[in-house]
């Protein structure tokens, strides 16, 4: 049975005050991400339909403070909580929080592609 550890992590990326450690396990793309400063990705997320995330999500709070709102409410999580976020939604992390998630890969996979595409044309590049 395959499995993965925040140190056994094969992919580590730093964007900003966001680590991002992550392996993918039969479809699912395991996450561990930290937050050094308060988070949020409203701008990029405009690359979305809806500007809302369109990936499900499965995940821990570790630690911190995670809040997702969506067009009708909004969820608040705190460490110690688990946590599922259907499509639809946008993310909040406050400074040091951590999580634990879950996402089907190809899913996360088209999210970060917009996001990375709405990335470049802010810093005028192509996509």
């Amino acid at each position: 049975m395959p499995k993965v550890s925040k140190l056994s992590a094969a992919k580590v990326q730093v964007f900003g005050p966001v680590t991002d450690r992550r392996e993918e396990l039969d479809g699912y793309t395991v996450e561990f991400v930290s937050f050094a400063a308060d988070a949020d990705l409203d701008g990029p997320l405009q690359a979305l339909p809806g500007g809302a995330c369109q990936c499900p999500h499965w995940g821990y709070v570790i630690a911190g403070r995670v809040r997702f709102t969506y067009a009708n409410r909004e969820e608040v999580y705190e460490a110690g909580d688990a946590f599922y976020q259907p499509p639809g939604h946008r993310p909040y992390a406050d400074a040091g929080t951590e999580l634990l998630q879950f996402s089907p890969t190809e899913e996360l996979a088209r999210t970060e592609r917009a996001i990375e595409e709405w990335m470049s044309r802010q810093q005028g590049g192509t996509p």
